[in-house]
């Protein structure tokens, strides 16, 4: 499939020169080499899936050990990323690259809103979930193929490099948030057991 090169629907928007900039950097490298662009359209698309996947299992060996604390936790993380990236999505009103510029498209994709990119929340909240509350081993590696799936939605053209750091910073905030919950609810418990053995102050 050759590299779509998409007109212009839109006066282009130079906003954010930096964040263009650097996604003429990348783009610009889609359509020299087959292969590479082949391999780029499916971390894309279907890489997501297999990290789902891994996800599932981390999630599965978790739940076999009774780590059920654990796995409520990577659920609120999701749950608190989703929330953040669908405000950002409504207040945005950024446009994908290739509706108001010329790009190198390598897979086809409605236009919209492009910041933040869903794609990117999903599988670097999974992974950075996973390394905090299940397995560092597993959620780094789940770390890493995020990163390429982020990568890869800027070479295919139809993301910024700057929809993918705000993915990133909404995992981050996702996860800090859970933690730092998780670690007061901890701190409280050992509290509450005390004053519990301690029993009843007794009438003055």
């Amino acid at each position: 499939m050759a590299p779509h090169f998409s007109g212009f629907s839109a006066p282009p928007d130079h906003r954010a020169p930096v964040n263009y900039e650097l996604f003429r950097v990348i783009n610009d490298l889609a359509g020299r080499w087959g292969a590479v662009d082949q391999t780029m359209r499916l971390a894309a698309t279907v890489l997501i899936y297999p990290l789902f996947a891994a996800a599932g299992v981390a999630i599965l060996r978790a739940l076999w050990q009774r780590r059920f604390r654990r796995i409520i936790d990577v659920g609120l993380t999701l749950t608190f990323a989703y929330g953040m990236a669908a405000l950002l999505h409504h207040l945005s009103r950024q446009r994908r690259p290739f509706q108001t510029h010329v790009v190198h498209q390598l897979i086809p994709h409605d236009p919209g809103v492009s910041m933040p990119s869903d794609h990117a929340v999903a599988a670097l909240t999974v992974g950075l979930a996973v390394f905090v509350f299940l397995s560092r081993r597993v959620g780094a590696a789940l770390l890493v193929v995020a990163m390429v799936i982020g990568f890869s939605r800027v070479w295919a053209g139809v993301h910024y490099p700057g929809d993918i750091l705000a993915a990133a910073v909404i995992a981050v905030l996702a996860t800090v948030e859970v933690w730092v919950f998780e670690r007061r609810v901890s701190d409280l418990r050992p509290r509450a057991a005390l004053a519990g053995a301690a029993g009843p102050r007794p009438p003055r």
